[in-house]
């Protein structure tokens, strides 16, 4: 019985420990809340063992994507900053929410934050610089350019933690892709983008044993390290792009709903 009693936060925390989230961490999460078990005092209880493990000086990131219209223009047209919820679900629209949480201001691929250097994180969304991705429309910044927190993350050496969910949640498959296809266009400005089968390139990155995995509560997580994760998969991407790829393109290209 002692199993399906509701989790603490001092619980959550703890396996957060265990499985390799320190103090000062900047932490990336990618989550799905049922995956945990029942959680007394829910998501609010989940976010503050995030923070307890992170504390002091670390910072959370969740994405807050828009993403249940299909299209940059269907996007644009319902994003508020303030009000559009996040649709990755449960736990990223809480945490959104609390009071203390910041959100980037891109129409499509938002992210939230809190901690240590918050708003600088997700700050600067909205500006023009660094890598072209096909969510880029003006108004808004680069999806995936210098000044986005996702990108950002990468650079100050922070993990990511997958927390319940697979491969096809991983946000940083689509940063091997824009950096892979900003390299092309460097010499052929007309390349098409193309998209990476997550979850395959997600069991060979399982293969190689650079994570840690354990479980937090009931979920089953990952943890590792957002540089080495897309500098490992981007070389292995690169040295053979179509053994790992969702299409390959043709004369006359399909266009894939971009997601």
């Amino acid at each position: 019985m002692a199993d399906t009693a509701p989790l603490v936060r001092a619980q959550l925390a703890d396996d957060l420990r265990r499985l390799g989230v320190c103090s000062g961490d900047i932490l990336f999460v990618h989550s799905s809340f049922k995956s945990l078990g029942p959680v007394e005092g829910g998501a609010a209880t989940v976010v503050a063992a995030l923070e307890d493990a992170v504390s002091p000086g670390g910072l959370l990131l969740m994405p807050s994507f828009n993403l249940l219209e299909k299209g940059n223009e269907a996007r644009a047209a319902k994003w508020n900053v303030a009000t559009t919820p996040s649709s990755v679900g449960w736990l990223t629209e809480f945490f959104r929410q609390m009071p203390g949480t910041v959100r980037s201001d891109h129409f499509s691929h938002s992210v939230a934050a809190r901690g240590a250097r918050a708003e600088e994180f997700v700050g600067g969304h909205r500006r023009m610089e660094g890598m072209e991705s096909p969510w880029d429309m003006a108004p808004w910044g680069r999806a995936f350019g210098a000044y986005s927190p996702m990108i950002q993350a990468y650079a100050a050496g922070g993990k990511v933690l997958m927390l319940g969910v697979d491969y096809h949640s991983s946000t940083y498959m689509h940063v091997i892709e824009v950096m892979w296809w900003n390299e092309r266009r460097r010499t052929v400005p007309a390349q098409p983008y193309i998209f990476i089968d997550r979850d395959r390139l997600g069991v060979h990155w399982d293969g190689l044993g650079r994570q840690r995995i354990g479980r937090v509560g009931q979920a089953e997580c990952r943890l590792f390290d957002i540089k080495e994760f897309v500098g490992t998969l981007l070389d292995v991407f690169r040295r053979s792009p179509q053994s790992w790829t969702r299409w390959w393109p043709t004369t006359s290209p399909a266009q894939e709903t971009r997601t």
